[in-house]
């Protein structure tokens, strides 16, 4: 199998990567937390470079690329622990483009891709524990169209998108629905998430809502699947810098009047830390090939992938904070953020235990070493 990238590929990488190096410096990131955890301005800069329409078609506005050409930008992204939330706008694209009537893409998609519109996925309740068939939030038709009632949690910038995805009970099925910001009844309380990001609750009260489908469950899945497969391929590049900071403090910080890096047991240390960082670049480049997948081949895809990336996330943060001593705790040093956004990447779409458990429920009778 073939895992060189072709020139176009490899173009949009170093695109994003000269964007993440040049204008989104880690004084930028910090003063973005200061202010709150988003930056319109820099979102819009990412939406200049065509990443907004990534998964939105040509006729749309769009670049139409596929799910290699997002993992390659998520990757990059991930290497600058970039705040804003475009695998939000990843699902988003996926979401419209696959499952939304004719009149709601040519409304919405084009504004997606130029970045005008931040349209993200709502779709956690507290009840739910990474369920998605778990739903308190209902759906009620009446005569001038659909209305919402419900609280949706940890929604992605909440009090600064222009409308939400939003799954609701239609007649006991799910459902999913398109709601904009300023409808009548919409409630947002922002606050900051654990890597300085932004994130907020969501109510809603006989909130006006356009219907994007009555498959939910099946567009819900697919929507959360974009999302794994984006967060599989931002943590490889947290991941890969990680390693690379870690590396060259091991080079610059002495002991006994020689650099760290010169001791065989760090030096072990670091090899597993690589050997994590490629078990999960795999998993990753495996996540990202199997999106096209039929439902169940997909499902059981992301559920792998996503396992593997939570324990090499775990390992790797751990071991680069270690590798550090105390400064690798503390916010003035960089290590630290990348710590932080490892711990929050292993939990979102489903922490190492939810997907182990829905590997174990997906594996067929003869699975096991005596198949």
């Amino acid at each position: 199998m073939d895992f060189d990238f072709s020139d176009d590929q490899a173009a949009l990488r170093d695109a994003v990567q000269k964007w993440v190096e040049k204008a989104y410096t880690f004084e930028r990131r910090n003063a973005i937390v200061a202010g709150g955890g988003f930056d319109r301005k820099a979102y819009g800069e990412l939406a200049e470079l065509g990443l907004a329409g990534l998964y939105v078609s040509e006729d749309d506005g769009g670049l139409g690329m596929g799910p290699v050409e997002g993992m390659v930008v998520m990757e990059e992204l991930g290497r600058g622990i970039v705040l804003e939330p475009l695998a939000q706008t990843l699902i988003a694209s996926g979401l419209l483009g696959g499952y939304a009537p004719a009149d709601l893409k040519a409304a919405w998609l084009p504004r997606v891709a130029s970045g005008e519109a931040l349209v993200v996925l709502a779709h956690q309740e507290r009840k739910a524990r990474y369920k998605l068939d778990v739903c308190a939030t209902t759906a009620t038709q009446a005569a001038k169209g659909w209305t919402l009632s419900g609280t949706k949690n940890l929604v992605p910038v909440a009090d600064q998108a222009d409308a939400f995805i939003v799954p609701a009970m239609a007649g006991g099925k799910l459902a999913l629905f398109l709601v904009e910001r300023t409808a009548a009844g919409v409630g947002t309380r922002g606050h900051h998430t654990q890597d300085g990001g932004r994130a907020g609750d969501l109510t809603l009260k006989d909130t006006p809502a356009q219907l994007i489908t009555t498959d939910g469950q099946t567009a819900l899945e697919h929507g959360v699947d974009v999302g794994i497969a984006a967060a599989c391929a931002e943590a490889v590049g947290v991941l890969d810098k990680t390693l690379a900071i870690t590396v060259e403090y091991m080079n610059t910080r002495k002991q006994f009047g020689v650099a760290i890096a010169s001791f065989q047991a760090l030096r072990h240390r670091v090899a597993d830390m690589k050997m994590q960082l490629e078990l999960a670049r795999s998993m990753s480049y495996y996540a990202s090939l199997k999106l096209n997948a039929p439902t169940a081949e997909r499902r059981a895809a992301m559920a792998r992938a996503k396992v593997q990336l939570g324990q090499s996330m775990r390992f790797v943060g751990q071991q680069a904070v270690q590798l550090h001593g105390g400064i690798g705790v503390t916010d003035e040093y960089i290590v630290s953020h990348y710590f932080k956004k490892l711990t929050q990447l292993e939990m979102s779409f489903g922490d190492t235990l939810h997907h182990l458990g829905e590997v174990s429920s997906r594996m067929q009778d003869t699975a096991g070493v005596f198949a």
